[in-house]
């Protein structure tokens, strides 16, 4: 016993010792009222100081794991172990064994067999991968974060590492109104809920609203992570084929004159996957015709910010002027730092008063550490200046990515007028799932855009995500898969 002591060198030893003591009492190794080794003899064994020993075992005594007996040493406290009993009574029975999938529920299922982490593709070392759409971590503005976290617990550092608010934080609230207001929102009558991102941020939305007819419009294709928890929710999607410049206006009437939904899930800008920017005319005719039917908008803010080329479109809900139909879900994730996990809900003030208690009962509140980190690295000003170094960036690679589309890739139709990804459509019957396995094996896997389709369609397409792969990777990945795809026609 104790030769499986490994200590690390940027650790204290005697909480190293600590730990390590526990998990032999916990596990059973040490039983019941056992008496430990001397301070000396364990230290020995160990090879660490004697006071590292003394530490660990003041702490171990403190905590309710050992006890001291005075002139026989320390021995293990008879209820601080449990798993080897749990294993196997002192009767001898064995311990009961679950069947958890068994006991699993429709929800679970349903999260666990659109998991793309789990049955996705999963890219080895070395292999060039366009599945990320996440932003590129060499961009981060590492330093002008720090100032910000610094400042912002040298005001209220000690409020910050408390308890928040479910609504948010106050000054991050007020950051973002204004926000809301400069894209054109006219914010009266309307309030914001802070969120972990965009998919709690519909998660709440989803589990708020009563599926009265239990179906939901949405672009097909459309974004994987909303499909996935449409139906986790209960919701059945209706997906309305696109045009170039966004959904197909014709279909979407066909659809809503013949049957009844309960919301219309939306991505105008830089749409997830196809990189479509719906046009301004289409979203003032979108929003006509929803209203028409009484059919509430939940738009997907997804990537707003990175425009390389034409004007600025205004969201749907600011299009909608003071009505309460639209539902605005906003992230920084895709511009800023995804692991800050901030997203907020723009709506109507009497819905987010709902929404706000089904946030306080799932999870209390967001990091109220990450929201004034956001809300301090924003008022400082670096989003601008953050903003512009990574649009140029993100446009350079995005027309390198399509000069090389357009050379090797022998599709029907590319798409994508901005964000961190192109989408490409190949003549059907072609299989791009057998594209991928195909490429896969010379080193280059990308996403089949059949995952983001509601029908089961979409087998010939592909989303090629550029953001973090390099300018090589780039030109290499795109003419591998385009010589692919070329022998396989």
């Amino acid at each position: 016993m104790y030769t499986d002591f490994k200590p690390a060198k940027d650790r204290p030893a005697y909480i190293q010792v600590k730990d390590y003591m526990k998990r032999l009492i916990t596990t059973g190794a040490l039983q019941a009222d056992q008496k430990l080794p001397s301070t000396r003899e364990l230290s020995a064994s160990l090879h660490v100081s004697r006071n590292t020993v003394l530490s660990a075992y003041a702490d171990l005594e403190e905590e309710g794991y050992i006890y001291p007996l005075k002139g026989k040493g320390h021995f293990v406290v008879p209820t601080a172990g449990g798993l080897e009993q749990g294993r196997n009574g002192k009767d001898g029975s064995r311990a009961f064994k679950t069947d958890w999938s068994s006991r699993m529920s429709e929800f679970a299922l349903t999260a666990e067999r659109y998991d793309l982490m789990k049955h996705g593709i999963r890219a080895e070392r070395g292999v060039i991968s366009f599945t990320s759409i996440a932003p590129d971590e060499k961009l981060f503005d590492l330093q002008n974060v720090k100032r910000a976290f610094l400042d912002r617990m040298a005001i209220e550092g000690n409020v910050l590492l408390n308890y928040g608010y479910a609504k948010g934080y106050k000054p991050l609230i007020d950051y973002l109104k204004q926000y809301m207001e400069n894209k054109g929102v006219d914010m009266k009558g309307k309030d914001i809920l802070i969120t972990n991102g965009f998919t709690e941020g519909f998660g709440i939305v989803l589990s708020s609203l009563k599926p009265v007819h239990g179906r939901i419009l949405c672009e097909n294709p459309t974004h994987h992570t909303a499909i996935k928890n449409m139906k986790m929710h209960g919701f059945i999607p209706t997906g309305i084929e696109m045009d170039p410049d966004g959904i197909n206006l014709r279909e979407l009437r066909r659809a809503l004159s013949e049957g009844a939904f309960d919301m219309a899930y939306l991505v105008p800008s830089y749409h997830n996957p196809t990189g479509i920017v719906m046009s301004h005319d289409k979203r003032l005719d979108a929003i006509r015709l929803l209203n028409e039917y009484r059919v509430p908008i939940i738009e997907d803010g997804f990537n707003e910010e990175l425009r390389y080329s034409g004007s600025h479109v205004a969201p749907l809900i600011a299009c909608a002027g003071r009505g309460d139909g639209v539902v605005y879900l906003g992230s920084f994730s895709k511009i800023l730092f995804p692991g800050l996990r901030v997203g907020w809900i723009v709506a109507d003030e009497e819905l987010i008063g709902y929404l706000e208690s089904v946030k306080r009962a799932k999870t209390i509140h967001t990091s109220t550490l990450d929201q004034s980190l956001l809300y301090q690295y924003l008022h400082n000003g670096n989003f601008e200046k953050y903003l512009k170094r990574a649009k140029a960036e993100y446009k350079r690679k995005y027309e390198l990515a399509i000069r090389c589309c357009e050379k090797w890739l022998p599709a029907r139709r590319l798409s994508g007028d901005g964000g961190l990804h192109l989408f490409a459509e190949f003549d059907p019957p072609f299989r791009t799932r057998e594209l991928l396995a195909a490429c896969a094996e010379r080193g280059v896997v990308f996403t089949p855009g059949d995952i983001f389709y509601v029908d089961g369609g979409g087998q010939h397409t592909m989303r090629l995500g550029f953001s973090r792969v390099s300018d090589d990777n780039i030109e290499r990945g795109i003419r591998v898969i385009g010589e692919t795809a070329k022998q396989l026609l």
